[in-house]
């Protein structure tokens, strides 16, 4: 702890140099996030080859935290550090810059320990091997891509021009600003119902993404297929030839890289195994039930005929 203090002094005291790090990130006020990154970097990093370790069954390496045999998952000291480090900043009275640098740097390690299970928070679950365990890989990319553009002077909605709406405040301003806003909100709406994440979140920075991702094709199977293209066969077939043709050699890309850094989710998840397993059981009790209920009907129908007829 007194380390990292002392690297954040020395970086919020570092003089007037004219360097990128000091006028856009000392500057601007952003150490902070800049320290939450690496950090959040850095304990991802750091967890996914502990966790990588134990899987290989690394003798030197130490295994899981098992307390009286209950497996304690990270994400629990994670929420512990968030705690730690957001009630810490609630609590100091004005902090300085190198304390919110290092709060946001506990906090920083935590999310990464937090976020390296979304997948297991998500489905309440250990999924954390299986293919629904790159959902948390998913969550860490996306942080750190939202992280990274602020910090290269991104901003949300960056086309609106809010200096000349505080120097000229009037009700029109703010009508288009909020006309503006709710636009924004609304393509992004739609292009998350379409299926295009990454679209979507990095429309919010850059415009043009939203409308290319509002009014281009859903991919087919996203809410918005399923609503919207249940009767248009042909542009269900368009989007599926696109799926195939462009979004899955990406996808396969990426997971590559994914499984690259953070080790391959290939395991079975059994215990959606065994739901579909029970349900394929009940299923078939079902249809057989039906079956001897129609078969006694008939049967019971051919005596009662039989009995009239007597």
């Amino acid at each position: 702890m007194v380390t990292v203090m002392t690297m954040v002094e020395l970086a919020s005291q570092s003089g007037p140099q004219d360097t990128w790090f000091s006028r856009k990130i000392i500057g601007q006020g952003l150490l902070p996030l800049f320290v939450f990154l690496c950090s959040f970097i850095a304990g991802f990093g750091f967890i996914r080859f502990s966790v990588r370790m134990i899987r290989a069954q690394v003798r030197w390496w130490p295994g899981n935290v098992k307390p009286g045999g209950l497996h304690i998952h990270h994400v629990v000291f994670g929420v512990v550090f968030m705690l730690i480090s957001g009630v810490s900043l609630i609590v100091v009275t004005d902090p300085t810059n190198t304390v919110k640098s290092v709060l946001a740097g506990i906090f920083g390690v935590g999310a990464a320990l937090v976020l390296d299970e979304f997948a297991l928070i998500l489905h309440l679950r250990d999924v954390y091997w299986t293919e629904a365990g790159r959902t948390s890989v998913d969550a860490v990319f996306v942080a750190v891509a939202l992280c990274a553009l602020v910090l290269l002077g991104f901003r949300p909605v960056a086309l609106i021009d809010w200096t000349a709406y505080q120097s000229n405040p009037t009700v029109g301003n703010a009508l288009l600003l909020t006309g503006f806003l709710l636009a924004n909100l609304g393509l992004a709406v739609v292009t998350l119902l379409k299926g295009k994440v990454w679209t979507g979140l990095a429309g919010l920075f850059f415009f043009p993404l939203l409308v290319i991702g509002a009014f281009r094709l859903s991919r087919p199977e996203a809410p918005w297929a399923r609503w919207r293209y249940r009767t248009k066969p042909k542009r269900l077939a368009r989007a599926a030839r696109r799926e195939v043709k462009w979004r899955h050699p990406v996808i396969t890309a990426k997971i590559k890289f994914q499984e690259f850094l953070s080790g391959r989710h290939d395991l079975p998840d059994l215990f959606h195994e065994r739901h579909l397993r029970h349900r394929e059981r009940h299923r078939n009790h079902d249809r057989g039930s039906n079956t001897d209920s129609n078969a006694d009907r008939h049967r019971r129908d051919g005596n009662g005929n039989g009995n009239g007829n007597q």
